[in-house]
């Protein structure tokens, strides 16, 4: 048996396959992109495991995070969401998305993607640290910075630092982590 980062629970199929094929592994999928910022964000005071676990929930709830429809929900949709007991029922989350999806089709009208923003910040090379526990970074803080100024909320620079390592920008597999120099792939 090959050993994990400590944080994969054992016992739920479906963080293992994160953690062995989505974690630490660099994401292009302009869809993913989007889709795993507004989760990075939903987590905000829950554990990871919880937002995992309601993931499809949140792909049905929000249109496969089709951000050009996300952008449109009126008050009978944002209704519809908060009576949604699938998701994260939290009135500010379910804000956060929408606004969100505006200010992702503003920065994708002046950068191109979210993938050519974001990867920018690392030359499109990932991050490859030493497996500590790190929560945030100066360049978690700088990025953080700039999507809030763009309009994006929930992003917080301990939430962009998950967020860099859940797509993988950052490799942060722990030293003993089979899935470490395979960044993530089996």
């Amino acid at each position: 048996m090959k050993t994990r980062c400590s944080w994969a629970n054992p016992s739920n199929p479906l963080y293992l396959h994160y953690h062995d094929h989505e974690w630490g592994v660099p994401c292009h999928d302009e869809v993913q992109l989007f889709e795993m910022l507004n989760l990075e964000g939903a987590q905000a005071g829950l554990s990871w495991e919880t937002i995992l676990n309601k993931r499809e929930n949140y792909r049905l709830a929000f249109d496969g995070w089709d951000a050009k429809k996300i952008a449109a929900y009126d008050d009978a949709k944002v209704a519809t969401l908060l009576a949604n007991a699938g998701i994260v029922r939290n009135r500010l989350k379910v804000a956060a998305a929408i606004t969100n999806a505006k200010a992702y089709l503003r920065l994708c009208e002046e950068k191109g993607s979210l993938d050519a923003y974001l990867w920018a910040y690392v030359d499109g090379k990932p991050i490859i640290n030493d497996g500590e526990r790190i929560i945030t970074t100066e360049l978690s803080d700088r990025i953080s910075k700039d999507l809030l100024k763009r309009g994006f909320k929930f992003v917080g620079s301990t939430i962009i630092y998950a967020y860099m390592q859940a797509i993988g920008m950052v490799n942060d597999h722990a030293s003993d982590c089979a899935w470490r120099k395979t960044k993530g792939k089996k």
